[in-house]
């Protein structure tokens, strides 16, 4: 069986992607987690280029990795300095890891015009830095930088490059799609070369996705024998990033039959991919293959009702194995099905000849057929179903509320300030407060008048606010759709309003959020 060992760039590589930085602390938690997951090496920075990446170094001896070998990255000397002299070869020396990867130029144009040499001289360069650094590390790998576009260019001369790589002591060549153009064609047909060339030498590769192949590239370049991917959690990287290690270590392991990883070990896949995405302040992507929130989805009525019976209709892989969990949505697409399969997740009984599975259905209909959008407002829908069972409660009665915005000169934000009378059992609350916009001190004002009587509330936050302009001819009168996303110490949910009025439609959900809240800290008090 093919041994394939995944080499995790995310602490490197990864970081050079936009909006994409991570602190020393951040870097060695998910040094740690990459531990946990079983990735083979985990390359922790470049020693010689920022004090970051030098203390990285020296914090990660503190722990003890179970499976994990830590990774220096470096280039070859200075054009002008020996290997001996040169202090970047020096720092990963310095660094103490068990692996050290080099990377030297396998393009002419990069030889000419980025380290502005000959091209026998960065052979040399090539050789002597492997070479002075072979007899002080544990494990010594080269990439080969730009190395498919070299070949397309001048191959015998990106072959020697690895010829003077492998004379020096270099254990694994990997082969590096630096501009991330090349279709999987090409990485086979030069993969096929260097093996012909060199028959007995450990391959790996390195591709980033600006032709949105990386993954597919990774995947042929095991086809032709790599025994090393490289790549990123989420593919995160310079331009439009790196291979993508969430796609490609599942490919591999339930696709190909290569365990990267054991199966205990996919399981944690999808938690590691936000667990990195949470500590980098980066919304996750919910269509990202395998982990994504989307990636088990099912909307419509027909693949609802098919999966129903046999997930393999519409999924091709149990999303469990990766850590993943199968998703039921609710569009007007739904059918008595999804109906009755969703009041089921929520603990109510609702059969398909029941009335009210056609109450809720026609309800949904009509209401997304306003505008309101119910996959991403779960918890409205919730409470939905709640109303159309008669099983729903009236926490609080609105009696009125006033929203001023005012601006004194053009050279401040606007003050915001909201008033509001609320009922609630049997007592009128009359509160005001002032807030960041209209929205914020309606919230303000509304938890300000509630929170005496649920303290709960408090421990509620409101984690994110969109608003949507709904397709029509109205103009400044179209209809707006908002959607709030709240969250407390255990859970996170999603509510929905829309109306003609920016205001109300922020309303309408955050009556949901303050509801579903309530809802939800009373089933768990029956549960209790």
């Amino acid at each position: 069986m093919q041994e394939v060992r995944i080499y995790d760039t995310t602490l490197r590589d990864g970081t050079q992607a936009e909006d994409f930085s991570l602190s020393l602390e951040d870097k060695i938690r998910i040094a740690l987690k990459l531990d946990d997951l079983g990735i083979h090496y985990v390359e922790g920075g470049w020693p010689g280029s920022n004090p970051k990446d030098v203390g990285f170094f020296e914090e990660i001896r503190k722990y003890e990795l179970k499976q994990t070998q830590i990774a220096a990255f470096g280039a070859t000397h200075h054009p002008k300095k020996t290997a001996e002299a040169d202090e970047n070869l020096r720092a990963l020396l310095a660094a103490k890891t068990p692996v050290v990867t080099l990377f030297g130029k396998s393009w002419t144009i990069h030889v000419r015009e980025a380290l502005h040499t000959t091209l026998n001289h960065n052979l040399q360069l090539i050789h002597d830095s492997l070479a002075y650094l072979r007899p002080h590390v544990k494990t010594l790998f080269y990439d080969a930088e730009h190395f498919f576009d070299g070949f397309k260019e001048e191959p015998e001369y990106a072959l020697s490059t690895l010829a003077k790589a492998l004379e020096a002591g270099a254990e694994c060549l990997i082969l590096c799609d630096t501009n991330g153009g090349n279709l999987p064609t090409t990485i086979r047909e030069i993969m096929q070369s260097v093996r012909e060339r060199f028959p007995s030498a450990p391959l790996g590769i390195h591709v980033h996705n600006d032709g949105d192949l990386a993954v597919a590239n990774s995947i042929t370049a095991v086809e032709m024998g790599a025994v090393q991917v490289q790549g990123t959690i989420n593919g995160v990287g310079e331009r439009c990033g790196n291979a993508n290690l969430c796609s490609i270590i599942p490919n591999l392991c339930l696709k190909m039959n290569i365990p990267c990883l054991s199966s205990e070990n996919l399981k944690k896949l999808r938690s590691i991919s936000r667990f990195v995405l949470e500590l980098a302040n980066i919304p996750p992507s919910r269509y990202q293959p395998y982990v994504g929130r989307s990636a088990f989805a099912h909307k419509g009525g027909v693949h609802i009702s098919a999966v129903e019976k046999n997930p393999l209709t519409y999924e091709h892989i149990s999303p469990e194995l990766v850590g993943n969990r199968r998703r039921i949505l609710v569009s007007d697409l739904s059918g008595r099905a999804t109906i009755k399969r969703k009041a089921e997740d929520y603990g109510l009984h609702l059969d398909k000849s029941d009335p009210v599975a056609m109450q809720v259905l026609e309800e949904l209909k009509d209401l997304e057929n306003q505008g309101f959008q119910f996959e991403a407002a779960e918890a409205s829908f919730e409470l939905l179903v709640n109303r159309a069972m008669g099983k729903s409660k009236r926490y609080f009665e609105l009696v009125g509320f006033r929203v001023i915005d005012q601006k004194m000169d053009e050279h401040n934000e606007p003050v915001a300030e909201a008033t509001i009378l609320v009922k609630v059992g049997g007592h009128m609350e009359h509160t005001a407060a002032l807030g960041l916009g209209p929205v914020n001190a309606l919230d303000n004002a509304l938890r300000k008048a509630l929170e005496k009587f649920y303290p709960e509330l408090k421990d509620m936050e409101l984690s994110d606010y969109k608003v949507r302009v709904l397709p029509g001819k109205e103009g400044t009168a179209a209809r707006v759709r908002v959607l709030i996303e709240s969250h407390d110490t255990s859970d996170h949910w999603g509510t929905v309003g829309v109306s003609h009025d920016i205001i109300e439609a922020s309303w309408q959900a955050l009556v949901d959020s303050i509801n579903y809240k309530m809802y939800k800290s009373e089933k768990h008090h029956r549960k209790s």
